[in-house]
């Protein structure tokens, strides 16, 4: 698999499971959320767009304006076939995630590491959270790990492995620390021994580059996903070395122990 649109192909030709004309969305909604951890200066805003596919959510983060909330109205109900080939981009990578997590949920799969957040403040979960991310990391004291999609937990669990982490976000422009944070991620890859990214790069269009990249240069690939968390699991092998899949409810929507599952790509004998 080289591209989400050859996944998205597979997908309507049923070769994930049952057709998706005959796969239903059954709700839809649309979330904007901020957040702004204690003692921080950053105020993180996020869009959302989410599907229901039976016991299955799928989601996709997105830059505000990309998609309205209007398009709720028209998604419930809908084929996800019809949502694939004809929605916004988000949408399309939201019924995609929905389907592939329908036929096949994280938690009834038997490669998954299950790790649980702890019940706490969204500063307690999140440094749990980017810690379990970046525990997927095998690296040397001194790798480069280009952060692709900046979160302060994340840049801090990097650097206490011993790397040097160099960010790269389109909104935010210093770290907590105050390290400048590139806007071009050729900026950063060009220079970088492995790769950490966001699954907004599915919901956004840079996956793909990101992808051939680090195939093409056989780097360490970890997508750390909300956004598209059972998309990134159908390329590990294939370009993604490991992913850290957090389905819906995400552990900022919750004080609650929440589940995460982490994806290695088995190492050849």
């Amino acid at each position: 698999m080289k591209s989400v649109a050859e996944l998205s192909d597979a997908v309507l030709a049923g070769g994930f499971g049952p057709s998706p004309a005959e796969v239903t969305v059954t709700s839809a909604f649309w979330l904007h959320h901020t957040t702004r951890l204690a003692g921080g200066e950053v105020t993180y805003r996020n869009h959302y767009v989410l599907l229901r596919v039976g016991a299955a959510f799928g989601a996709c983060s997105f830059e505000a304006g990309d998609v309205t909330a209007e398009f709720c109205a028209e998604a419930s109900g809908a084929p996800v076939s019809t949502l694939l080939r004809d929605a916004p981009g988000a949408v399309r990578i939201a019924a995609l995630d929905a389907y592939l997590a329908h036929v096949r949920p994280h938690r009834d799969t038997a490669e998954a590491e299950a790790v649980v957040l702890p019940e706490g403040t969204p500063e307690v979960r999140a440094k749990a959270r980017d810690e379990a991310i970046a525990g997927l990391l095998d690296i040397r004291p001194g790798t480069r790990v280009a952060l692709i999609g900046v979160v302060n937990p994340l840049v801090a669990a990097i650097r206490a492995r011993g790397a040097e982490c160099l960010p790269c976000d389109l909104n935010l422009r210093r770290t907590q620390w105050g390290d400048r944070v590139a806007t071009d991620m050729a900026e950063v890859l060009d220079a970088a021994d492995a790769v950490v990214a966001t699954g907004m790069t599915l919901g956004n269009g840079s996956f793909d580059a990101l992808l051939a990249h680090c195939r093409d240069r056989r780097l360490p690939f970890v997508v750390y996903a909300q956004t598209g968390s059972a998309v990134a699991r159908a390329f590990l092998g294939a370009g993604v070395t490991a992913v850290s899949a957090e389905p819906f409810p995400f552990s900022q929507f919750s004080a609650d122990p929440t589940p995460l599952y982490r994806y290695r790509t088995p190492v050849a004998p």
